[in-house]
């Protein structure tokens, strides 16, 4: 088939049978074929090559088509690809438990694999209600999340992201109405403002006895508006969690792994959640895995008195999967993740700051390796990821943000090229 059909023929037949994401059937977006990935350059049928401002939704860190990666996979493959995790395990799993427990905060020393990150989420909320049950806290069944949060696609994930202004609001009615505040205050060096904890001791005060947990993306609020906010925050929401004797889940499924400067985000403050949620960059973007970490106090009280935690998905810690996450794992843990990712956001702050001389733009913003032009009015994603592509660039944006999340082996001079398109199609 494939000596057969043209990149015309690919295309139409995409158009007539795929679905792709956040996308209409009758009046899709255009789709743009590739042919081959390297480094941080992906090129497509027709030869153009596009410098990737995206990682491939934030997970590509170490760039495509990486050898480390390639060959920790073609071993596993020759030995086994996939067996349950039910009654069975093997070495790659156990490899990277251990590996994920060594860099993450001490008291997270349980690890429980999932397929996706927003599986990942799943199975925090659900550890976090059958621990209250196990407890004998039973009405402990929801959860406080701010506004502007995003935490996947799925259906007990969908209920603690944004209800108005998320993706999701079609689903308001046949979500679990869970208790939301006010996202964090803007700005990772603002003071901490006491009538934004003021909200948050009300909220816990008046519904404390039927919360679970407490979800919450730390330092950077992501697909809700790319908001960055002082990671203070995290330190009193902790006390207040424990005070109201709550769970606190953190979802580091965008931030992990180096994305925000620090190996994880919450290593901006000074505490530990009780259940912490990674995916996406874990295995450098080769394959879908993710996982939820939790202390003993929680996975010993669910499984107390002969409890067992009620989630297992077939594909649970796939072999192969494993493989390339302790491959990416161990090319973190080979270079000073901290000053690569400083320099990255320089070169962010380089290539983008000239953008906030355009009208159209309201503010930009560099954290890590994270790059934001927020416009003041929505873009059109039809009109100007085409543009784009022109440019020779992937940069893919939603709403009112231009973002670029770029792989972390990209050059200053690719992320200048970056920079330099979004603010040639900002100007014209």
């Amino acid at each position: 088939m494939q000596n057969e059909l043209s990149q015309h023929d690919y295309l139409a037949l995409d158009k007539q049978l795929l679905w792709h994401p956040y996308t209409s059937m009758s009046h899709p977006s255009p789709q743009f074929l590739v042919d081959s990935a390297q480094g941080c350059e992906i090129t497509l049928s027709n030869g153009k090559t596009l410098i990737d401002g995206m990682s491939s939704w934030w997970s590509v860190i170490h760039g495509y088509n990486h050898p480390v990666m390639n060959q920790a996979i073609q071993t596993q493959l020759s030995q086994f690809s996939h067996v349950m995790f039910g009654g069975l395990t093997h070495k790659p799993a156990i490899h990277l438990a251990k590996q994920l427990i060594d860099m993450t905060p001490e008291p997270l020393q349980r690890v429980f694999f999932s397929d996706s990150g927003s599986v990942s989420v799943e199975v925090a909320l659900k550890m976090a209600i059958q621990y209250w049950h196990t407890q004998g806290k039973a009405d402990k069944q929801f959860f406080v999340t701010p506004r502007s949060g995003y935490h996947g696609d799925t259906f007990a994930a969908m209920s603690v992201c944004d209800p108005e202004n998320g993706m999701h609001n079609l689903f308001t009615g046949a979500l679990t109405q869970q208790h939301f505040i006010s996202p964090p205050p803007t700005g990772v060096n603002s003071p901490v403002d006491p009538e934004y904890l003021a909200e948050i001791r009300h909220v816990l005060t008046e519904n404390h006895h039927k919360i679970a947990g407490f979800i919450i993306e730390p330092v950077v609020q992501n697909a809700g508006g790319m908001r960055f906010y002082n990671p203070d925050y995290l330190n009193h929401i902790r006390s207040l969690c424990d005070e109201f004797d709550i769970l606190l889940i953190f979802d580091e499924i965008a931030t992990g792994f180096g994305r925000t400067g620090k190996l994880f985000a919450t290593e901006h403050s000074n505490i530990c959640p009780d259940i912490m949620c990674v995916g996406k960059a874990l295995t450098g973007g080769y394959m879908t895995l993710a996982a939820t970490l939790t202390n003993d106090k929680v996975a010993f009280g669910i499984s107390e008195n002969g409890g067992v935690f009620m989630h297992g998905p077939t594909f649970m810690a796939n072999p192969l999967a494993c493989a390339a996450a302790n491959a990416s794992l161990s090319l973190l843990d080979s270079t000073d993740i901290t000053e690569t990712v400083a320099q990255l956001e320089d070169w962010l702050n380089q290539a983008l700051s000239p953008c906030l001389s355009l009208d159209p733009v309201k503010d930009v913003r560099c954290l890590g390796a994270i790059g934001v032009v927020e416009l003041h009015e929505p873009i059109n994603l039809n009109d100007i990821q085409p543009r784009f592509v022109e440019l020779g660039v992937w940069i893919r944006p939603f709403g009112r943000l231009i973002y670029l999340m770029p792989p972390y082996v990209i050059s200053q001079q690719d992320v200048q090229k970056l920079g330099e398109a979004i603010y040639t199609i900002l100007s014209q």
